[in-house]
């Protein structure tokens, strides 16, 4: 009886994960007992504390946290809304990184191939607008089923709730269950971050609980005078509903209130709509927006100016347990928003080579979904996924069953359709790694520089940009993984390959570039630590010519004359199509600067001063670490 009759909090859908009370001093104290023994004896340095959403009052569990720990280092699992400031009176260092993962994805994100990828998944797929086709309306739907069968405990403890608070006032006994209900689920499915807090002003939660919002909510109820409904439980959930009786209730309202909202942004978002929403499946990631899976190099440059002025010490992220597919993985599905009549002519083929009846029998959007899942663990050889090491055929059945249970259209996790699994699990290995398996290597092949330059620029970008930079398992190496349990299986040790690159050895491959790129930028760090942190500024830097749009470079370190600075290449793909860098230059701030990147290779180290030549920066990687040399 959970789904209709539950009494306790949980985390999310999870029944057997009981929320505990951490807001009472006893339980707090009682809960954290070893994670704190282990911060004083040195064991742990710092915190993440994963949905802090899911509290009560996330700022008072933070603020006692920070006493109780001293002040160590600290940093939430907060998903933050295009331009949602994180509280800035919580006492920590900042965000795990998911803004952070974003920002660089869309920034390394073709908007007009993107835009065209949809055009060609509507013309393939043809989805329904509330079932994939558009992606707002996806995401209202989902969030409309969420509460209305996933949470329906939760927002019948809210009726609940909003019931007796009515019942305990003259002016508001009018308001039936029914409209409390009607009115608390319209509002909770249009809330468009994930929840309001309790230090938050008035006018703050107004900007979460919208006017809009309100009336959109109103166009729900048949009967105006029942309508009002909505601004009982707009007021109770923004604290700003006045005369009441039951102000206890009140409170139990609010607090109740943000803590549903944000499971279910969670469970309709990410947990939902992120696979019905297919177009570009490396926009739909923890903290992404796929309806707008672009940035702006503008956007890109003031969202990390923002981040060295406010939150200089946050976490930066790219590949973490809970990413549905890790960075490299990403990398080469968003490579085909460069390629967009490239991809369309490869799932052309592959879908006819597969059998369009077996397609039919899984779905159009989940056909396409999983073509460009198996993209996503395309090795640099471009073997089959068949063939490829760690029995990929079993990882893309089981990410792919997953993908048809999370989205919850033909089955679900629980209430399966055993016909249906049965399709999807004979569709990937009868079509995707079997008959239709040989279309690969011909796409990996012409997509392989494209992905380099893309996997490659996204490392660097994440392991310079402000920040402290979290280095998930395996991902110092060309790591391809999907959704979990994928992206937690054992991953092979760097150290053989970082001797053999230590002792003078030449990167070959991705894989060992990667490697050393990491390997380089990490010591950096390491070593030169004034170059980073809140010392340290972020100060943009223009390239000049006629490809300028495809370097993305800045400076770090103190003052106005960086001494560091990264440059990659931008949407590389567009790059070859318009005839390559042809003079574009990157201005230098005074002194000469060598590429850090370069100590492997054969050729004497070029220096720079003045400007560089892209073309001759880029002839042999496509990204640069420059550091100013000392006088």
């Amino acid at each position: 009886l959970a789904r209709t009759e539950l009494n306790y909090r949980r985390f999310f859908t999870i029944n057997d994960l009981i929320a505990v009370r951490v807001e009472d001093p006893a339980v707090f104290e009682a809960t954290h007992a070893t994670v704190l023994a282990l911060l004083d004896e040195g064991v742990v340095h710092g915190l993440r504390v994963d949905h802090p959403d899911g509290l009560t009052d996330p700022g008072a569990y933070l603020a006692r946290l920070r006493e109780r720990s001293g002040g160590r280092w600290t940093v939430v699992e907060k998903i933050l809304a295009d331009g949602e400031p994180l509280p800035p009176s919580w006492p920590v260092a900042g965000t795990t990184g998911y803004d952070a993962l974003r920002h660089v994805d869309a920034v390394l994100t073709d908007p007009e191939g993107a835009r065209t990828l949809v055009e060609q998944y509507r013309a393939f797929a043809d989805p329904e607008p509330e079932e994939g086709g558009e992606w707002h309306a996806t995401a209202r739907r989902a969030a409309r089923q969420v509460a209305g069968h996933d949470l329906a405990a939760e927002v019948e403890t809210l009726v609940r709730i909003a019931t007796r608070v009515c019942a305990s006032g003259l002016g508001l006994r009018d308001h039936a269950p029914w409209a409390l209900r009607t009115a608390v689920r319209e509002l909770l499915v249009r809330v468009p971050v994930y929840r309001p807090y309790p230090e938050q002003s008035p006018a703050e939660t107004a900007a979460v609980l919208t006017e809009r919002a309100a009336e959109e909510a109103r166009a729900a109820f048949d009967v105006p005078e029942e309508a009002h409904a909505v601004d009982v439980v707009r007021g109770l959930a923004a604290g700003t509903l006045t005369g009441l009786s039951d102000t206890a209730g009140a409170d139990a309202f609010r607090a109740r209130f943000a803590q549903v909202a944000s499971a279910l942004h969670a469970k309709a978002v990410e947990d939902r709509a992120f696979y019905r929403y297919v177009p570009l499946l490396s926009a739909c990631e923890v903290g992404g927006d796929p309806g707008s899976p672009a940035l702006a190099p503008e956007a890109f440059h003031a969202f990390c100016a923002r981040l060295q002025r406010e939150w200089p010490e946050t976490g930066t992220v790219l590949s973490t347990h809970d990413t549905k597919r890790s960075a490299d993985a990403r990398a080469r599905i968003g490579v085909l928003a460069e390629f967009p009549r490239l991809w369309g002519e490869f799932l052309t083929g592959a879908v006819r080579r597969a059998g369009k009846d077996a397609a039919a029998a899984v779905g159009l959007p989940f056909t396409w979904a999983a073509w460009q899942t198996a993209c996503a663990l395309l090795p640099e050889d471009g073997t089959p996924p068949s063939e490829s090491a760690g029995s990929s055929a079993d990882r893309l059945s089981g990410a792919l069953l997953k993908h048809a249970r999370e989205a919850g259209l033909h089955t679900t996790w629980t209430e399966q359709d055993p016909a249906y699994e049965e399709a999807v699990e004979r569709y990937v290995r009868e079509g995707v790694t079997g008959t239709a398996a040989d279309q690969f290597p011909a796409l990996a092949e012409r997509l392989g520089p494209y992905v380099r330059a893309r996997v490659l620029a996204a490392a660097l970008l994440h392991l310079t940009m402000p920040g402290v930079p979290d280095v998930y398992q395996g991902t110092e190496h060309d790591l391809r993984t999907l959704m979990d349990p994928d992206n937690r299986r054992p991953v092979p040790s760097p150290a053989g390959a970082l001797r053999t690159l230590g002792s003078g050895g030449r990167p070959t491959g991705l894989d060992e570039e990667k490697l050393a790129l990491t390997a380089t930028a990490l010591r950096l760090r390491r070593e030169r630590p004034g170059l980073f942190g809140a010392a340290s500024g972020y100060h943009p830097v223009t390239a000049r010519g006629p490809a300028a749009a495809h370097c993305l470079a800045f400076g770090r370190g103190p003052g106005t004359n960086p001494p560091l600075l990264t440059a990659v290449t931008r949407l590389p793909g567009a790059l070859h199509q318009a005839g390559g860098w042809r003079g574009t230059t990157l201005p230098l701030p005074p002194g000469r600067y060598t590429d850090l990147l370069a100590g492997a290779d054969p050729r004497p180290t070029a220096a720079y001063e003045g400007e560089a030549d892209l073309a001759a920066l880029f002839a042999h990687r496509p990204v640069a670490l420059l550091l100013r040399e000392e006088e």
